[in-house]
């Protein structure tokens, strides 16, 4: 049945025209959170240490898209720790052919979610995503879903702390450079924190 009603007036996720600067802090962009709602905003990743939950790596970006991110999250991890995991778990959001190309020569084992598109995509045409379609065969195996299974206690913890025990939710320096400092701030102070009780 064809989808009925009046067409939007702007693509989903784009907010109005009028709405697209900040003017005390240019260096930010209009991003969408969890609640639906568009905000002035910087995107934080960050690398943590399966087993203690300590935070190696600390990156900033002033996009909203984390496709691109995971070769720069490494890089930090390795600059931090003069090595490269054994094995990375990532989220959906970063994937993208051209990043599992991109790592795909990685020593560590790299294991990144799909999400729906991703399937999509390896189903409809593994010669045009290769990758995507080797990762989407890799995450059907039993001890790829094991690992994977076991990002979301990693990574997601020091995020909720970082909110909501550290109450960190929103910059206070202006400009890239001095919010990327503040973010890395931020996650040393998490990290001490958790070094006292180790």
């Amino acid at each position: 049945m064809p989808k009925q009603g009046p067409s939007y007036k702007r693509a989903f996720g784009v907010p109005k025209d009028d709405a697209q600067e900040s003017f005390t802090d240019p260096d930010s962009r209009i991003m969408k959170h969890g609640n639906g709602a568009f905000e002035q905003s910087y995107n934080g990743h960050t690398a943590v240490d399966a087993e203690k939950h300590i935070i190696v790596a600390a990156e900033l970006s002033q996009n909203a898209a984390d496709s691109d991110r995971l070769p720069a999250l490494l890089e930090a991890v390795q600059a931090n720790l003069e090595a490269l995991p054994q094995q990375t778990l990532a989220d959906a959001g970063f994937r993208s052919e051209a990043v599992l190309e991109q790592l795909a020569e990685m020593p560590s084992d790299l294991i990144v979610a799909l999400g729906r598109e991703g399937r999509e995509n390896a189903r409809i045409d593994a010669q045009k995503y290769p990758r995507t379609a080797a990762m989407a065969a890799r995450l059907q195996t039993a001890p790829v879903k094991d690992a994977y299974r076991r990002r979301k206690h990693i990574v997601e913890p020091p995020n909720g702390w970082i909110k909501s025990v550290l109450g960190f939710r929103q910059f206070s320096l202006r400009s890239f450079a001095k919010a990327k400092c503040e973010w890395k701030l931020v996650c040393m102070a998490l990290n001490l924190r958790r070094m006292a009780y180790l």
